[in-house]
């Protein structure tokens, strides 16, 4: 049986999640489509030209679109679709992803792996200091009200290459810091997007009766001071220096209105965000994924 699958969008995560599903050995006879703007679909841009001649190559329809549009018009397209897995939360506004999976649901969609690619919000629960948590949950509360679409959350923590970017300042390559978020001793669950593609094409394509849960896969589990132990075993002890940023300075930057402030205090209180990696379906499936010190393998000083 032939199955059409839908992915929203193709950015870093997205363009994982395509490229897993392309290439999987069990895809038999799936059609797999990317939902983009129609402004980048027919770009001149060379980049962008480029990355649509890849997904083509791959085998992959582009399907205009946009994520933004009103409900009726994405409940249109996503009819056309057996499988739904959303992959454009970064950045996207609030209410965006209740409205996504309630065009699913009313779409009757068979298959949705809403955008929850991150913590478990459940653990987490409501009323964090990070308020865009809330529609998450109301989404779950949403899938797990009704009975006719299939859904799977995969929790991922981190995405590996946030722990680099400035703003969230875990692994401060320019600076040549490293930061410990709360307390040295908090836990982190980290995952590179790579990875996170080919674990829920492997979802998607072997469910192995995986249907409505949350499932939660992880490249390393850490704390803080075993992250900053990685990056001196990699560049050289002395090379980074340490630096804490506990609650007190974190509710300050929040306070202050700083970029990933309230990512940040999520990720310091250590709940919700970390699990044991023995215990996910990565280690159960006898899936490899990239930890922390191999992928520092590939990371320069600027």
């Amino acid at each position: 049986m032939s199955e059409n699958i839908l992915v929203l969008g193709a950015g870093e995560l997205g363009s994982a999640v395509l490229d897993a599903l392309a290439k999987h050995p069990m895809k038999g006879n799936a059609k797999i489509s990317v939902l983009l703007r129609p402004s980048s679909i027919n770009s001149t841009v060379p980049e962008k030209k480029k990355q649509m001649e890849e997904l083509q190559a791959l085998g992959i329809s582009l399907q205009p679109g946009d994520v933004e549009s009103p409900a009726p018009e994405l409940v249109a397209i996503f009819r056309n679709y057996d499988t739904v897995i959303s992959c454009n939360g970064m950045g996207r506004p609030s209410g965006t992803q209740a409205k996504l999976a309630g065009a699913v649901l009313e779409a009757g969609v068979a298959r949705y792996v809403p955008w929850q690619f991150g913590m478990d919000y459940d653990v987490i629960g409501p009323g964090s200091d990070q308020d865009r948590f809330d529609e998450q949950i109301r989404v779950r509360k949403t899938l797990r009200a009704q009975d006719k679409t299939n859904w799977t959350i995969v929790s991922t923590g981190l995405f590996m290459s946030f722990l680099f970017l400035p703003d969230f300042g875990v692994i401060d390559l320019a600076q040549r810091v490293s930061r410990g978020l709360g307390t040295w001793d908090t836990k982190i669950t980290t995952t590179l997007p790579r990875d996170i593609g080919r674990v829920t094409a492997d979802v998607v394509f072997d469910p192995r009766g995986i249907a409505n849960q949350v499932v939660h896969i992880a490249g390393d589990t850490l704390t803080y001071g075993e992250i900053a132990d990685r990056v001196d075993e990699r560049f050289g002890q002395g090379t980074f220096r340490r630096e804490l940023w506990d609650m007190e300075i974190l509710k300050k930057q929040l306070a202050e209105g700083q970029p990933v402030a309230k990512y940040k205090a999520t990720f310091a209180t250590g709940v919700g965000v970390s699990w044991d990696k023995e215990k996910t379906l990565n280690v159960a499936r006898g899936i490899q994924m990239t930890g922390l010190r191999e992928y520092l393998k590939d990371v320069s000083l600027p």
